[in-house]
């Protein structure tokens, strides 16, 4: 008989296949841990520090003034902020006010948030003071009520009203209680919680919305999957964006259900400060991208031995493909484990991941998380399973699946097939359970009609010995409708050879896979996650 979860067999002990979800919205969490843990550290950020029950307390502040201002369930908040204490109390000051977080980028330019209000219309903003132009303009043309600025750095927030003056108003007073007694609403865990702006698995950006039960599930799985952790012991850095579902649940919320102290990071390229606050609050948790793990493998300090991260236990990579070498290197320099996973907007947010302390398969995103059934299927029949080992679309059903998109039913059911998600992402799985990435089914390459996934030739391109990063992509060619095009960036600027790394191509794909043309540039673009942004390197062919 086939063995529809061979997954199961190869997690952790301590790992149940099956978990209890309390009926709990996602601040019950914080609720509890001010409970049990009232006076120990919640979150660091720079000089500043706050205790769960100041969290709580500060929050519930928040949230009552939200109130007062005209909040009512079910409203959007978008939230424009870095990492930072003032990010986590609007956070959760928003949902125990009963709406909607909406986190957008704070360092987005005006038409991108304009473009993300159109589609939540926000009730109310808050943001940096020193984007106040921007912001005012956006809060006028987005028909949103309020404007909260705040400015981190002095501990200053003003509130201008559209019926009052400017008035500026010290962070305190919103974290203190009301003139005014408020009573919040009744939030359950089947009220709506959080808008991800997301690329979506169809193409225009969009907003997943997920309930408090889809989070709240994603938190209990993944504090499960976490075995060597112990509850209010552990400290977690969370470099990667508080406004992106990867920081918010697994940086933020998984850490503060285990009763963690959180280390904010406002700035993950401030190699120096990352490495410092490591060794400063004895990091043992520390979530991130491919990227920042590799800049930290070559850091000077860190290659001489002159910063201690011993301290280190887990790191999970998420948003990018995890290189073989990167885990290995880190691991030797961290005694730590670093393990990839896999999630998306759509199931905020993680639903595959290696095991923490079983074994870790090199170009794996791991296994599927508790209660995360998944099906491949043919490209061409999603009614159609393929055998283990074969290539088809990753379908995911699960209880941390969105609700839907956020006001686009057509959207939501091209991705919603029978309480099933298709991801768009092309993944195989092997004998064992274990999940592998190939591409994205927007992103396949047809040349002559065969196919081409990006990632299958990236990965053979980072083999060659003056290559240390590659990106694939299809341009249109008269001749084969589509071809492949890469682009390099070479170790210590060598130059680049084309016809050379072609020849060393020709040992590993097909020919209709080997890069037509090749080009060498600086740097890849990429997104605030370090995802490589392939549409951005064909804009860029387009408008040469």
């Amino acid at each position: 008989m086939k063995d529809l979860q061979p997954w199961l067999k190869h997690y952790d002990a301590g790992v149940p296949p099956h978990l209890e979800y309390p009926d709990f919205t996602i601040q019950d969490f914080l609720v509890t841990q001010a409970v049990e843990n009232s006076g120990r550290m919640a979150l660091i950020c720079g000089h500043k520090t706050i205790s769960y029950a100041e969290l709580l307390s500060s929050s519930r502040n928040f949230a009552e003034h939200l109130v007062q201002m005209g909040l009512i369930p079910g409203d959007r908040v978008g939230i424009c902020l870095p990492n930072s204490i003032e990010f986590v109390i609007s956070f959760f000051g928003t949902l125990m006010a009963g709406g909607v977080v909406a986190a957008m980028n704070p360092f987005y330019p005006l038409p991108e948030w304009q473009y993300q209000t159109k589609i939540a219309s926000p009730r109310i903003l808050i943001g940096l003071k020193n984007r106040a132009d921007e912001l005012f303009e956006l809060k006028s043309k987005s028909g949103c009520e309020h404007l909260i600025l705040v400015d981190i750095k002095t501990d200053q927030q003003f509130f201008p009203s559209v019926y009052e003056p400017v008035v500026f108003i010290p962070f305190e007073k919103w974290t203190n209680n009301p003139e005014v007694p408020v009573k919040l609403p009744l939030v359950h865990a089947l009220s709506p919680a959080v808008l991800q702006f997301s690329g979506g698995t169809t193409g225009l950006p969009k907003a997943a919305l997920a309930l408090h039960c889809n989070v709240v599930a994603n938190i209990v799985q993944f504090s499960k999957w976490l075995t060597p952790l112990q509850k209010g012991k552990e400290v977690f850095l969370t470099a990667i964006p508080l406004y992106h579902v990867y920081g918010m649940v697994i940086g933020l919320n998984v850490g503060i259900a285990m009763g963690a102290a959180i280390v904010l990071a406002p700035d993950a390229r401030n190699l120096d400060e990352m490495l410092n606050l490591i060794q400063e609050h004895k990091v043992t948790v520390f979530p991130g991208v491919p990227s920042i793990y590799n800049a930290i493998n070559h850091h000077p300090k860190a290659l001489a031995g002159e910063v201690d991260l011993s301290s280190i236990k887990a790191c999970i990579s998420g948003s990018a493909p995890l290189l073989p070498e990167t885990r290995i290197q880190f691991e030797k320099l961290t005694g730590g484990k670093l393990v990839e996973g896999y999630g998306l907007s759509e199931a905020p947010t993680a639903t595959h991941c290696n095991p923490i302390q079983g074994e870790n398969r090199n170009g794996s995103i791991g296994l599927p998380l508790p209660d995360v059934e998944c099906r491949i299927v043919d490209l061409e029949d999603n009614s159609k399973e393929v055998a283990p080992g074969e290539s088809g679309q990753l379908l995911i059903r699960s209880p941390q699946v969105m609700l839907g998109y956020f006001g686009s039913l057509e959207e939501t059911s091209l991705v919603m097939k029978e309480d099933w998600l298709c991801t768009g992402d092309i993944a195989r799985m092997d004998e064992d359970g274990y999940f592998y990435i190939v591409g994205r089914l927007k992103e396949l390459i047809k040349v002559n009609g065969m196919q081409v996934w990006p990632a299958e030739v990236e990965e053979v391109l980072v083999r060659h010995h003056k290559i240390s990063e590659a990106a694939v992509a299809g341009v249109p060619d008269e001749n084969t409708g589509e071809a492949v095009k890469a682009w390099v960036v070479m170790r210590d600027h060598a130059p680049l050879d084309q016809k050379d790394v072609q020849l060393f191509c020709r040992s590993s794909l097909a020919g209709y896979k080997i890069p037509k043309e090749i080009v060498a540039v600086e740097a890849l673009p990429r997104s605030p996650l370090g995802k490589v942004l392939r549409r951005e390197l064909v804009k860029m062919y387009d408008e040469k």
